[in-house]
């Protein structure tokens, strides 16, 4: 087994150590391992799938409230905010009548949800950046700071999804107007992973730093919503003819946690590019590389 196990890794190892791109995609990879990056993205799920639906409840009552008097740019509007989270379409246009109840106590349950995502991103950017444990904020820094990426994230939304649905998008060609979109898409995109990166990283990191993941997690994420409309039309549609609603939820949770494994990957693209922890091993002798991850990885404990 040893053997036909070094028949396989030994021409790989040596390929990817010549590949500058490839080693660059195994030290990624690698290095979300080592961070245990399933179990950091496991977290951030857990809280985006709890306040998923109550900032969608928030935003569709505050849609109904201020959109009142015309139905036609609410209905567009909505629609654009759907695309972040297909697989609460249903429940999403069956809330927009604009509800003081449904706004008071979906803010509270957003809130408190949202600092949970907020934290664990947080303690994920501390674990991918190696930071050591006394340099962490304390409660009421981390709080600020997730009341500020939440801040961000509500007006990049109201103002992304506001311009969607604006009439000027459908006077243009469909080329056109599918251009516009996806280009808003990735600028908006960009933004936010930009914003997530440097306002829940105590270290500062700058642009400089953050953007190739910003770029890569952009356009990751930019193609998983253009994806969104067919895995609801063929997977959680067909799902739901036997389970029902139950189809929508697990939907719902596999989208968020996709959301935040390609967020951990992203932000370990930055670390791995700041620092030039590339070419790692794979198999035989370690590299100066897999020495400074190891190095890193004692000065967080």
């Amino acid at each position: 087994m040893a053997d036909r196990l070094a028949r396989v890794l030994d021409p790989l190892d040596r390929l990817q150590r010549r590949t500058p791109a490839l080693a660059f995609i195994v030290a990624v990879v690698r290095k979300t391992n080592d961070d245990g990056g399933g179990d950091l993205a496991a977290l951030v799920a857990y809280y985006g799938f709890l306040s998923a639906l109550p900032l969608l409840l928030v935003f569709a009552s505050i849609v109904g409230f201020v959109l009142h008097g015309d139905p036609g740019l609410r209905t567009r509007v909505l629609a654009s905010a759907v695309h972040s989270f297909p697989t609460l379409s249903s429940v999403l246009d069956s809330s927009v009548s604009g509800s003081g109840v449904a706004l008071g106590l979906g803010a509270l349950w957003a809130l408190w949800a949202g600092l949970g995502v907020t934290r664990a991103l947080e303690r994920a950017m501390s674990v991918i950046w190696d930071l050591p444990r006394a340099t962490r904020p304390g409660v009421l820094r981390s709080s600020a700071r997730g009341v500020a990426m939440l801040g961000a994230l509500g007006l990049l939304t109201v103002v992304s999804t506001t311009l969607a649905g604006l009439p000027l998008a459908h006077t243009l060609s469909p080329l056109v107007s599918e251009l516009v979109a996806v280009v808003g898409a990735l600028v908006v995109n960009a933004v936010l992973f930009f914003l997530a990166f440097e306002l829940l990283t105590t270290r500062h990191l700058g642009l400089g730093v953050t953007w190739p993941g910003a770029v890569t997690g952009a356009v990751a994420w930019t193609a998983l919503q253009g994806g969104g409309t067919l895995y609801v039309g063929h997977v959680v549609a067909h799902a739901s003819r036997y389970y029902g609603p139950f189809a929508a939820v697990v939907g719902l949770l596999a989208w968020v946690y996709l959301g935040a494994r390609l967020l951990v990957y992203s932000a370990q693209v930055n670390v791995v590019r700041a620092e030039r922890l590339w070419p790692r091993s794979l198999r035989g002798a370690d590299t100066p590389a897999d020495e400074r991850v190891g190095r890193r990885t004692r000065r967080r404990a």
